[in-house]
């Protein structure tokens, strides 16, 4: 709505605010025109009962969002608040990585989806410990995220289980294989190679994908999707990580959507690819 600045301050000011009012509530009317036209709603992330410009686009205190994580009552809203602490900038702080790593023990599969999540993105190769034990989890999405936490955690610990959770005799869901393959990526041991290899076979595509990039950072070498030219090849070599490549996990990211081009609307959460936690710094080598 437009608002009336008649009577109001004598330098202007005033009628500058109502000026970006009205901006913005034409931009308002427009994201109404466009639903009215049968286009889908932009979630712009507006805070409910705001009467400003500024308040609109502000998310719960740390406070608030602490008290919906620990929300013993309402899982949404222990996944909400974990969600949120996850992002900001101050959550590797003792206080909040206890809250993660509390909530990776949740009833809710989906509060323990979102903390295995939080504590990757925080936390310590130490951490890797409970992260492993997500694996077992009865909840694919939770081995989901578990299995992509760990691309971000180095611990030599986490090997024997990444490489369980890469066979499909023992892991069912095609999106923990796929992440599983990503995080064996950065551990240069020879069963790695060679459960990667074994791999290619893996009747989904996007783990083929995955395992083939994670064969090329190891090694170095690149022949494909062809099983047998990789056994050759390693059959033959006395030094399979000479070659060796950097790993750096996957991170998220994306092209603006067009209402993110909105003034003080929320950007995309996206984040520059890094080298796990707790890794060495030295790319080659043998483990």
């Amino acid at each position: 709505m437009v608002q009336s600045c008649r009577g109001f301050g004598r330098d202007g000011k005033w009628t500058r605010v109502c000026g970006v009012r009205a901006i913005v509530g034409a931009a308002g009317l427009g994201v109404l025109g466009g639903l009215l036209g049968g286009c889908a709603t932009p979630d712009l992330g507006l805070q409910p009962g705001s009467n400003s410009v500024f308040s609109a686009f502000s998310g719960p205190t740390p406070t608030e969002a602490a008290a919906l994580a620990l929300d013993k009552y309402n899982a949404n809203n222990r996944y909400r608040g974990t969600l949120l602490l996850s992002s900001a900038t101050f959550a590797g702080e003792p206080v909040y990585m206890a809250l993660f790593r509390d909530n990776m023990d949740d009833e809710d599969p989906g509060v323990r989806a979102v903390s295995a999540r939080a504590v990757a993105r925080h936390g310590t190769p130490d951490d890797a410990t409970l992260l492993i034990q997500g694996l077992a989890d009865p909840d694919a999405n939770v081995r989901i995220e578990v299995a992509r936490g760990l691309q971000r955690i180095h611990n030599p610990a986490a090997v024997v289980p990444l490489l369980k959770a890469l066979n499909a005799t023992t892991e069912a869901e095609p999106q923990v294989r796929f992440e599983a393959a990503s995080a064996l990526g950065q551990y240069p041991q020879t069963i790695v190679v060679e459960e990667l290899v074994a791999s290619l076979e893996d009747p989904n595509l996007s783990v083929n994908r995955n395992t083939l990039m994670s064969l090329r950072t190891l090694t170095g070498q690149d022949f494909g999707f062809e099983q047998k030219a990789w056994l050759e090849w390693y059959n033959a070599t006395d030094t399979p990580f000479a070659a060796r490549n950097g790993y750096m996990y996957p991170a998220f990211s994306r092209e603006k959507k067009w209402w993110e081009h909105i003034p003080f609307v929320p950007q995309p959460p996206n984040e520059p690819a890094s080298v796990p936690a707790g890794m060495p710094t030295t790319a080659g080598g043998a483990q």
